[in-house]
């Protein structure tokens, strides 16, 4: 009976933890934000995730993935990711170097021993937040619960869908071969067709993987529902001339544009945006970075379906709204269609029940992460802190890409006007805006950053007009 009493109060009575803030999700967010809180506050922090370990969707990405930006822009603010170093061999030589999935991984695993280590961090994986201050392990089921004056940070309100974690959304017949992009690394036997269904970048990683393995152009047929905009990787690099010249080229562009679609015409001109086929004009501008050796190799893709949303794949045939069409027998069907990045409404930060971690500015989750760690750390009013951390989207279309500039924009004007702040970020490499102390002057720089405050005022007037 006494065993009995114990196991029932083990599943049946949440365990007490003292903790100031229950911090739910261990992806780069959840990461960022805490790593940021402790180094400017004696706080405790409970960190839970699903899954087994830190890193959140890395751990569950395809093997062949690397960051899309600098290394430096990614992770924590008080370890950089990578040596900071340049790419010294192959087609982005010159170029900041970029992460793999692998060491993504690798250094979320040193950033929490390092939280560990300081005694003010706590970590429980294979574990669901309940809601109403109450946890459960999915391994032992046992429960825990904090406290009243315990802070909620939702660290996965815009956690991505992956293709690994979220069925094809497209009917599969008994026979069809269809596989999620993870899969791709590990075939044994290779098909006569591969068939790429998604628009977004992990379509784009897959089919420059499979050309850079050696298969054949023609033997990629690519279902895009839609074609993408995206950034010239040259142009988002952490070096503040580079970077400052890419913010002024976009408020140059849009302050001169008749429309949405001549911003981004124009910013193509100016060599910041990328299509891949330039006979077509994008509709989606979700905006990852993409290298021009990349679009290369895509632009020798001939077989590209422009269908809408492909509906059913069966044995040698795909079927969408509009009819069917042929595909080889042995076709491999790849599995890219997660929708990816979530566009949930915006809310403040800083909210009654909880915060609720989103990008402050344009892009650039783990900065703006960093920056909402900090300024819980050191701002007492929570109308204070909203005032300077505003929240900002992620993209899909054209005006919602927009609507980020705009509000991303307006938010980083209203941070760097504190001092402390504004040194704060010039010190963190997570914030690409920044000219570290101590920098050289350059001409480059002075032509990037006068650029920017000319053209500044009339350029976030017009984006404002067009989002």
């Amino acid at each position: 009976m006494d065993l009995q009493l114990t196991e029932w109060h083990r599943w049946c009575v949440p365990r007490a933890i003292d903790a100031d803030y229950l911090v739910v999700g261990a992806g780069a967010m959840g990461m960022a934000f805490t790593d940021a809180l402790i180094d400017h506050a004696d706080v405790r922090v409970v960190l839970v995730d699903r899954r087994h370990s830190v890193g959140g969707h890395w751990l569950e990405a395809y093997p062949f993935v690397r960051l899309h930006q600098a290394s430096l822009f990614y992770g924590v603010a008080s370890t950089a990711l990578g040596g900071g170093g340049r790419q010294r061999r192959g087609p982005e030589e010159g170029l900041h170097e970029r992460a793999t999935q692998a060491e993504i991984v690798a250094y979320f695993d040193r950033v929490l021993h390092r939280m560990l280590d300081s005694d003010r961090v706590e970590f429980y994986p294979n574990s669901d937040y309940l809601g109403d201050r109450t946890v459960r392990s999915r391994i032992s089921g046992e429960t825990f619960e904090v406290g009243k004056r315990c802070r909620i940070v939702d660290a996965c309100y815009l956690s991505p869908s992956i293709p690994a974690e979220k069925p094809p959304p497209f009917d599969v017949a008994e026979h069809a071969r269809v596989l999620p992009v993870n899969a791709l690394a590990r075939l044994e036997d290779a098909p006569s067709e591969y068939v790429i269904v998604g628009s977004g970048k992990t379509a784009t990683d897959a089919c420059v993987w499979l050309l850079s393995r050696g298969v054949d152009p023609n033997a990629i047929c690519w279902v895009r529902p839609r074609d993408p905009w995206m950034l010239n990787r040259a142009k988002v690099q952490p070096e503040p001339s580079v970077f400052l010249g890419m913010a002024a080229d976009i408020m140059a562009a849009a302050a001169g544009a008749a429309s949405l679609e001549d911003l981004f015409l124009r910013l193509e001109d100016a060599d910041v945006m990328l299509r891949i086929d330039p006979a077509v004009m994008p509709t989606m501008a979700k905006t990852p970075t993409l290298a021009t050796w990349e679009l290369d190799q895509l632009r020798t893709l001939e077989h590209v379906l422009r269908r809408g949303h492909l509906k059913a794949v069966d044995r040698g045939r795909l079927t969408f709204a509009d009819g069917s069409v042929t595909i080889a027998a042995d076709a491999l069907v790849v599995h890219c269609a997660a929708d990816g990045l979530k566009y949930p409404p915006l809310v403040p930060l800083w909210g009654p029940h909880a915060i609720t971690l989103q990008p402050v500015r344009a892009g650039f989750p783990c900065f703006g992460a960093a920056l909402t760690g900090y300024v819980e750390a050191t701002r007492e009013r929570d109308d204070d802190k909203n005032r300077l951390c505003t929240p900002s989207p992620y993209p899909d279309t054209l005006a919602q890409w927009a609507r980020m500039n705009v509000l991303g924009t307006q938010a980083t004007i209203a941070y760097s006007a504190d001092p402390d702040i504004r040194s704060w970020s010039d010190h963190v490499s997570l914030n690409p805006a920044r000219i570290p102390p101590g920098h050289p002057t350059s001409a480059a720089l002075d032509d990037a950053t006068e650029r920017l405050t000319s053209h500044l005022p009339q350029g976030l007037a017009r984006l404002t007009e067009l989002a």
